[in-house]
């Protein structure tokens, strides 16, 4: 009897300190998925993105600076400047001055803003994935406007590609960007990309390196044509990818003045209109200096 209290006794006490509950094992977050594409439906889906957003505003007002050094180090100022342009999109026909001492401006000067071209490459909102001509284009030429964005060709959920001039060679994420390595299967000279990066959930063209080239006056047989690498930042502005500083490093063993240049894109706007005269050189002379655009 007196063994039968004591184990009811023992079964009934309450310890006044109970042991402490275990705590829930924290877990790890997780990362954001990475799309499982193939690399040419990278390259295929992030082409298709910049294209939605083109074209792009009928007018573009810019200010472009450009810097380089001497061929012994020290800073180019006879080739290092800034203009201003009033620039139309659809031919890509400017209006530009020189942005002497302020206030000073230059004078009137027309120019069919490129890249690829003998003159500094522009305009800002220049189609990235565009073919480089095969050949130099004068400035007489009209180009063929570009059409409006078409949707997108879909298959199984990703967008498919109709473009076979690159093969993505590699394929790595470095941070919220992909970065896609290129190499041209055909015209090397023409297929101008060669890197490409990219937020790797809205497929936003952020960075890009592009050939282009030097033209030199003075050669045997014109202009002596020297290969470039630009390394490209992009931007977006109102909806609209736009180039905001280019670092270029000329190759082929140019050792010249400005082997590397720089160049900025700033105050960059989209103005509804602007007058037709602006991109019509013949009428340059008929307006007075006060007349011109600042």
């Amino acid at each position: 009897m007196l063994a039968s209290l004591l184990a009811l006794a023992l079964a009934l006490h309450v310890p006044s300190h109970p042991a402490p509950a275990h705590k829930a094992a924290a877990v790890a977050p997780t990362p954001d998925p990475v799309p499982t594409l193939s690399p040419s439906q990278w390259l295929a889906t992030i082409r298709n993105k910049f294209r939605s957003h083109r074209p792009p505003p009928p007018y573009v007002v810019y200010t472009e600076s450009r810097k380089q050094n001497t061929d012994r180090g020290f800073p180019d100022y006879a080739d290092s400047y800034v203009y201003k342009y009033w620039c139309r999109t659809s031919d890509r026909a400017a209006l530009k001055r020189k942005v002497e001492i302020v206030p000073a401006m230059g004078f009137a000067e027309f120019e069919r803003a490129a890249f690829n071209a003998d003159y500094d490459p522009g305009p800002p909102t220049a189609d990235l994935f565009e073919k480089a001509p095969a050949h130099p284009v004068a400035q007489t030429v009209v180009p063929t406007p570009e059409p409006s964005s078409s949707p997108l060709v879909v298959i199984g959920q990703v967008a498919a590609s109709n473009d076979y001039e690159y093969k993505v060679t590699s394929v790595t994420f470095e941070g919220p960007l992909v970065h896609l390595v290129l190499e041209p299967l055909r015209d090397p000279e023409r297929n101008r990309l060669r890197e490409i990066w990219a937020d790797r959930t809205t497929y936003e063209l952020v960075r890009i390196k592009a050939h282009d080239r030097l033209f030199v006056p003075g050669g045997i047989h014109g202009d002596d044509i020297y290969g470039v690498i630009f390394d490209i930042k992009i931007a977006m502005l109102q909806g609209t990818p736009i180039v905001t500083d280019i670092h270029g490093i000329v190759g082929d063993n140019y050792s010249g003045d400005g082997q590397v240049v720089d160049y900025t894109f700033r105050n960059i706007s989209f103005p509804p209109t602007l007058p037709d005269w602006y991109f019509d050189p013949k009428t340059y002379g008929s307006h007075p200096v006060n007349e011109l655009p600042r």
